[in-house]
């Protein structure tokens, strides 16, 4: 029996989900997926050094510093991980907006407009300064070596100094991510009922999640195109250490402001009800991605043929493709954890606890376990893996020790 009455078998309500949900702040599917997506996070920045066609390596103290997203370049490679690293690229970084935007609702009503904004810039803006600050230059450290500068900790300061912006890595993020909120903030303060109406607006996606998403795609498509028409997709603007890619800032809002509807709805309800259409069809989402992916790749080799289509036309065409990319495989990422995740044994458990802090101390070590590996004739493949599983575990167990500590401990 369970709370004293009902048999265990029995489905869990809506409502009882929703509060799983609130209780824990995130509920096991949730819990889940978010610390899948920071496997992909690690995942992306291990195989850079390994991917196809990689840029040459290049002056670290010369324009365009493509070192700052591949830090170490081997010179052995594994085809699929150009597949792997375009695909991820495609959606991750919009699911983890999405899923970040998912508990905005409730935080606002516990805390108030000004204590969930205080608590966002303890926990975003802290570590943000931290990562930015100590973790960025530790991890760019190898990047500096490969590209010939000595082992002189002055050498690499001043050349460090002297960029025209400080690189970030993965903390750009956070800021954006803070921004985000703000943004939210001061929307709720300006009109008290505009969390609620969001709400209300993605009611009912358990039973449509495909008008969910076809809105998702339109407002996906009219907040990306224009920025990738204006700035091109692989322009990033920089400002100190304040970093985004800016055809996709306003993509990233639209999908985070989705998250923050869905979590207004209730998390565990709607569109992240596990016994909804979403869940119950996870199977026709796998199949989803398959043609806009194609779509994305037809469009980067004509831009790069001979007698490329007009420019126009690949903005529009591309802009639709990764529109449309980004939310059949985030739906099906979703549909998939709903499906599949019903509880959170002891490993899961620490994993999610431990996500927030293993995506921020990543980065250190996938860079320097690839420069360690740079000598070893393994090949791309089992050098990534070595890589992967290298980071993953040493950032767990740094954020677990971390975790220990008790100012660090409240943050991560």
């Amino acid at each position: 029996m369970r709370n004293g009455s009902q048999p265990m078998h029995a489905p869990i309500s809506a409502t009882e989900r929703s509060t799983i949900a609130e209780i824990g702040g995130r509920n096991a599917p949730i819990g889940a997926l978010r610390a899948f997506v920071t496997l992909l996070v690690i995942a992306h920045h291990t195989v850079l050094a390994y991917t196809p066609n990689p840029p040459p390596i290049g002056d670290f103290s010369q324009a365009p510093y493509l070192w700052q997203a591949f830090p170490v370049r081997d010179p052995q490679k594994f085809e699929l991980f150009g597949l792997l690293t375009l695909i991820n690229d495609l959606f991750f970084m919009s699911l983890m907006f999405f899923i970040s935007g998912l508990f905005v609702a409730d935080g606002l009503r516990a805390k108030g407009n000004g204590g969930f904004l205080g608590g966002r810039a303890a926990r975003l803006g802290v570590p943000f300064v931290l990562a930015a600050g100590l973790l960025a230059p530790l991890a760019y450290f190898p990047a500096w070596l490969q590209a010939g500068g000595d082992v002189s900790l002055a050498g690499f300061a001043s050349a460090w100094l002297d960029l025209p912006s400080w690189p970030s890595g993965p903390a750009w993020f956070l800021w954006v991510l803070l921004a985000f909120g703000a943004v939210i903030t001061l929307l709720n303060l300006i009109a008290p009922g505009v969390i609620d109406a969001l709400g209300r607006l993605v009611r009912g996606a358990d039973r449509k999640p495909g008008l969910f998403f076809l809105g998702l795609v339109i407002a996906s498509a009219v907040a990306y195109i224009p920025m990738s028409a204006t700035f091109t997709f692989m322009h990033w603007t920089q400002l100190g250490p304040f970093t985004v890619q800016t055809s996709r800032v306003v993509h990233y809002f639209v999908y985070f402001l989705a998250g923050v509807a869905v979590g207004a709805a209730g998390v565990g309800q709607g569109l992240t009800d596990s016994e909804g259409k979403l869940a119950k069809r996870w199977w026709a989402w796998q199949a989803a991605p398959i043609l806009p992916v194609v779509g994305v790749i037809a469009v980067i080799i004509m831009a790069f043929s001979p007698k490329p289509p007009p420019r126009v036309a690949l903005d529009i065409g591309g802009g639709v493709m990764f529109a449309l990319a980004c939310a059949t495989l985030s739906f099906a990422a979703l549909a998939t954890f709903l499906r599949f995740v019903k509880k959170t044994g002891p490993v899961a458990a620490s994993l999610q606890a431990n996500a927030y802090g293993m995506y921020l101390t990543h980065y250190v070590f996938t860079a320097w376990l690839a420069w360690l590996l740079l000598p070893q004739a393994w090949g791309g493949l089992a050098k990534g893996a070595a890589v992967f599983v290298g980071a993953t575990l040493l950032s767990w167990i740094l954020t677990m020790a971390l975790r220990r500590l008790p100012l660090l401990g409240r943050i991560l």
